[in-house]
């Protein structure tokens, strides 16, 4: 695939892409450490969804601060990732010695807030590499962060490990990334020259057009993505060919993962369509894809055969994060060279606000109505999307 990227980007990459997978970790551990907490501290369903949310109010409270003080552009990436993953890695051993929400909430918040010095400032730094192969670059940053997203799924199913240990081994994972994030001494060749801080540099950014229409399709897309990775082991659940069968939990699991993970290639590709046909089209493309799986779904889900609906599933997974790198990308190439970095905190900031609320309505809405109400309505945000993304393609058409 490296030949796919300018000569001596490769390494970069793999080190970008590698300390921002280890570093959000500590994210990924949520998910597994969730079902366990929950029972161990007879949490109930608000409970849990509690925990969850608090990572995701933290980095959007941590991105909007990085935004508005432009830290992303004033800061060395090694610094400022470095300091992001320590103090996430920190934050989220605390989880061992917490022994209910009271602890553990502000902890999760705290971890989301060092998050947001992670991932905002990585994919700044990809762009500094790349201007031919971006939209491949940043896919694959996105792609193994996918990957991250999806494997304890996997672990859950296939093993019994205690919460204690899963957190420990992110937290050490966290202390790495840290360290390694110290190999990017230098920016990339396309980086602007350094500036001093200065306020609001990523508000700035917002009344261009072309940044204002990839954060509407970026806002439609994480509309439907969180929902779809924190839903898709209970909606699995639910299909009467799983919930008949042995094991039911266990076989959920894995197909969860199959499904989230097969977003990893979906980044690949949505970076390769990117690249030769314009982010806009990428991003198009995904959208209609994975709105239009998650309707089939909902109108087929309790009648089709299972193997229909795994199809559908791992189908929806792959479409549904292949965008997620182009909306960024659109922004690196469209914001003012000295505020980018702060315009993807911002970007980001928006669509993990996004993600409270669907990441909250999911559980409702499959208790109080049902799922194929519930997927109609995570269709609505890449129905948004894409109609975004229609203004954005005939702009480009238009522009000289």
């Amino acid at each position: 695939m490296l030949r796919f990227f300018p000569r001596g980007s490769g390494a970069a990459l793999a080190v970008i892409a590698t300390t921002t997978l280890l570093a959000m970790s500590v994210w990924f551990s949520a998910t597994f450490v969730a079902r366990p907490l929950t029972r161990e501290w007879g949490l109930g369903e608000g409970g849990a969804t509690l925990l969850t949310i608090a990572v995701q109010v933290g980095f959007v409270l941590g991105a909007l601060a990085s935004a508005v003080l432009g830290l992303p552009d004033a800061v060395p990436a090694r610094r400022l990732v470095g300091l992001g993953a320590a103090g996430a890695a920190v934050c989220n051993l605390g989880l061992l010695a917490a022994d209910g929400l009271a602890v553990a909430v502000p902890l999760r918040l705290l971890t989301g807030v060092f998050l947001a010095l992670v991932y905002p400032p990585a994919l700044r730094e990809v762009a500094t590499w790349f201007v031919r192969g971006r939209g491949l670059a940043m896919g694959t940053v996105i792609g193994a962060l996918t990957l991250g997203s999806a494997l304890p799924h996997l672990v859950g199913a296939a093993t019994a490990l205690d919460w204690r240990v899963v957190v420990a081994a992110t937290s050490v994972a966290g202390l790495a990334a840290a360290l390694l994030a110290q190999l990017l001494r230098r920016p990339g060749p396309h980086a602007p020259p350094p500036r001093p801080f200065r306020l609001g540099a990523g508000l700035r950014a917002l009344g261009e057009r072309r940044v204002a229409l990839a954060n509407l399709g970026y806002v439609g897309h994480m509309w439907e993505l969180y929902a779809m990775w924190a839903g898709v082991g209970a909606f699995l659940l639910a299909v009467p060919g799983v919930a008949a069968g042995e094991e039911p939990g266990r076989t959920a699991a894995v197909l969860a993962f199959a499904a989230i993970g097969a977003g990893a290639l979906g980044c690949l590709a949505g970076g390769v369509i990117s690249d030769r046909r314009g982010r806009a089209e990428a991003a198009l493309v995904s959208l209609v894809c994975s709105g239009g799986a998650a309707v089939v779904l909902a109108l087929t889900h309790r009648t089709a055969p299972l193997t229909v609906v795994v199809a559908l599933c791992l189908f929806w997974g792959f479409w549904v994060v292949a965008d997620s790198a182009q909306f960024s990308a659109m922004v690196t190439e469209a914001a003012p060279p000295d505020a980018v970095g702060a315009a993807l905190s911002l970007q980001m900031a928006m669509g993990y606000l996004t993600t409270v609320v669907t990441i909250a309505l999911v559980p409702w809405l499959t208790r109080e109505a049902s799922w194929t109400l519930t997927l109609l309505v995570l269709a609505v945000g890449p129905a948004v999307g894409a109609a975004a993304m229609v203004a954005a393609r005939r702009d480009a058409v238009a522009r000289p």
